[in-house]
Parts: C-alpha cells; sequence; structure tokens
C-alpha cells in the first residue's frame, strides 16, 4: 500500500483514500474470527501466519514512507493503524492457541518481525545511493506484500482438502479483494510500481478464496480436524498401580483421564475412564 496527499492528481488521491477506507476495513474484517476464539476460549483451526506476515508487512511500508519521503501520509496513517491492530490479533492468538501454535507463532514473529525486519533496516541504511535505496527497499516491500497475499494459501489448501470453509472468513477474503482493487489502480494512475505489482496478486488470491466459499460455503468443517487441534493439549493417560478394574460392593467412582503415579508400570488407558477405588486395600491410585 501507498499514498499520496495531493490533489494534482485527482484520481491517485481518490483511489488513495478508497484504498485508506478499505483497507482499515480489512484490518477490521478478522474480528469476527477473533470475537469466536474469544467466545470458545480456542484458536480451533485457525492459523496466525496471515496476521504475523500482515503485521510485518505493516511495518516495512512504514519504513519505505519514511525512507521514501515526501508526500507518504496516506501510507503512514493506514500502515500504522494495522501495526496496532495485527499485534491485537497476534496476542489474542497466543492467548487461547494451543501449546504447539503458541510455540510456532512466536518463532514466526522472531522471525520476521524481529529478526528479518532488523536486518532490511540494517541493510537498506548501508546504501548511500538514495535513489538505489528506495528502488531496493520497494522491491522488498514488493516481495513481502505478496507474501501477504500468499499468506492465506495454506488455508485454501485446507479449505480443499477438507471441503469447508470454517477456517476461511469471507469477510477477510471480500476486503482484501476490494483493497487489492483499489491500490491497483492508486498504482497505475501514480506510476508506482510498488504499489501496482503486488495486488495483481492480491486480486487474483482474493478472487480464488471468494470462489472457494461459494462452492463450499454448506460444508461443516469435519470432526477429525476438529480434534486434530485440540488432542495435544487435551489428552492425557492413566496409570494402573494395581488392578483397577471396579470390584463388586466396593466404592468406586469415575474420573475422566488423568496422569497417575504408578510404580513405574507403564501408562495405560482402560477404556478412557480412570477409577479410583476407595473400598479395597492395595489398590488406591495415587494422582499426581
Amino acid at each position: 500500500m501507498a499514498g499520496g496527499l495531493s490533489l494534482d492528481h485527482p484520481w491517485t488521491f481518490t483511489f488513495g483514500i478508497l484504498g485508506n477506507v478499505i483497507s482499515f476495513l480489512v484490518y477490521l474484517a478478522p474480528l469476527p474470527t477473533f470475537y469466536r476464539i474469544f467466545k470458545k476460549k480456542s484458536t480451533e483451526g485457525f492459523r496466525s501466519l496471515p496476521y504475523v506476515v500482515a503485521l510485518f508487512s505493516s511495518m516495512l511500508w512504514i519504513f519505505y514512507a519514511f525512507i521514501k519521503g515526501g508526500d507518504a501520509f496516506l501510507l503512514i496513517t493506514i500502515n500504522s493503524f494495522g501495526v496496532v491492530i495485527e499485534i491485537v490479533y497476534t496476542i489474542i492468538f497466543l492467548i487461547y492457541a494451543p501449546k504447539r501454535g503458541r510455540m510456532h507463532t512466536v518463532k514466526m514473529f522472531m522471525l520476521f518481525n524481529v529478526g528479518l525486519f532488523s536486518l532490511i533496516v540494517l541493510c537498506t541504511l548501508l546504501v548511500s545511493n538514495p535513489i538505489i535505496r528506495v528502488k531496493v527497499l520497494g522491491w522488498i516491500c514488493v516481495a513481502f506484500s505478496v507474501s501477504v497475499f500468499a499468506a492465506p494459501l495454506s488455508v485454501i489448501r485446507m479449505v480443499i482438502q477438507t471441503k469447508s470453509v470454517e477456517f476461511m472468513p469471507f469477510t477477510l477474503s471480500f476486503f482484501l479483494t476490494l483493497s487489492a482493487v483499489a491500490w491497483f489502480s492508486f498504482g497505475l494512475f501514480s506510476k508506482d510500481i510498488y504499489v501496482a505489482l503486488p495486488n495483481v496478486l492480491g486480486f487474483t488470491f482474493g478472487s480464488i478464496q471468494m470462489v472457494l466459499y461459494i462452492i463450499y460455503k454448506d460444508t461443516k468443517v469435519p470432526q477429525s480436524v476438529v480434534d486434530e487441534q485440540k488432542l495435544p493439549e487435551h489428552v492425557l493417560t492413566i496409570e494402573k498401580l494395581g488392578p483397577c478394574e471396579p470390584n463388586v460392593g466396593a466404592n468406586v467412582v469415575a474420573m475422566p483421564p488423568i496422569a497417575c503415579v504408578c510404580g513405574g508400570r507403564k501408562p495405560e488407558v482402560v477404556n478412557n475412564v480412570g477409577y479410583i477405588n476407595r473400598g479395597t486395600p492395595g489398590t488406591e491410585m495415587s494422582v499426581v
């Protein structure tokens, strides 16, 4: 994204304002998704990569605006908002994601938003020629803007495999497509290839997602996909100290699967139910 605040080129200004408005809606589009995550206290099958990459892209465009200078006010404003909202999304995801999802998100954040961004800033500032510096940074922004639009490819693959769009929000796909059209038009009228080029791909990916939504909108996500996201956090095992079968006349209490100390014996699950036998000496289970 890029923008200018000059009225000398009315079409450029118009599409710049339009791009800002639509991009604002793009950043707000995932709100229903994160409200669902908040309500269910689980990220389910949603992925954090699109939000981490979008945060990285917004940071790059802000840096590009400062390096380029001139009439980049609209670029700075919309991407500053983007940085704030993407950080909020990432934090919410970290709160409710399973351990494996949190670790993956942290690794991606450190890789892109800390390590790679710092490297790009350092290398760009080492280029002495300001024109070459802008060109180099512009092409870097193009590359990672493409990454923003390509990030949902993993979600597209899931949709095709599961034949369900439950984890591909339609509002986000719709506004991404509109945003791509607006910013492509802005880049075309302002003759800025760094803005126009990546939005061609953005329009293509956005159109693909909306077509998939129309095809699979009435299909529910398979339970196996939901279970795959939840099992690593919730499946625990139980061990037997001695006979764990309920005895006749004994006071037996059914418990959910829990981890127990079993005198060195191998963990075992008995019909997915643990038993604490309170009536027969020598068969008590010590709960960790």
